[in-house]
């Protein structure tokens, strides 16, 4: 079941689809319920039409396809109707990209090594001077300590 925020995605998503599906005078056969399956599974979303000589209503129409499929109905205006289903094969076509966007840019990646490398050698400078600096303070109060 959609929430209203993803049937309003949906919607805008399918305002410039063509129409895939056309359900003529036999009305929701088995062909067209065939038909619907390959393209949810290839698309998700598809927009469907019914010609004026099948006997249904769009709406009848998408209840029967979106019940035969397991599809959700996202909308009905006039002729044409809209349904959804999560398609297996696209989710993992989009995992997939994913990895590969999470891929390492090599040039961002020397130009990070180089600024970790920068970093470590100011700490050690910053710690040898700040041990110096502490030797040298150590020294000068023994020293003034032996004048006395």
């Amino acid at each position: 079941m959609l929430t209203s925020k993803q049937r309003a995605e949906l919607r805008s998503a399918a305002n410039p689809l063509d129409t895939k599906l056309i359900i003529g005078k036999c009305g929701v056969s088995e062909q067209v319920i065939a038909e619907a399956n390959i393209l949810l599974e290839s698309f998700e979303l598809v927009k469907c039409k019914v010609l004026e000589t099948a006997f249904l209503a769009p709406r009848e129409a998408s209840d029967l396809l979106c019940e035969a499929t397991g599809a959700d109905g996202v909308q009905v205006v006039g002729t044409k109707f809209v349904i959804y289903r999560k398609s297996q094969k696209l989710e993992k076509e989009r995992k997939a990209a994913e990895k590969k966007k999470k891929a390492v840019n090599p040039v961002r990646a020397g130009a990070q090594a180089r600024r970790k490398q920068a970093k470590a050698q100011r700490e050690q400078k910053q710690k040898y001077f700040h041990d110096a600096a502490v030797k040298a303070a150590i020294e000068k109060r023994n020293a003034r300590k032996n004048d006395q």
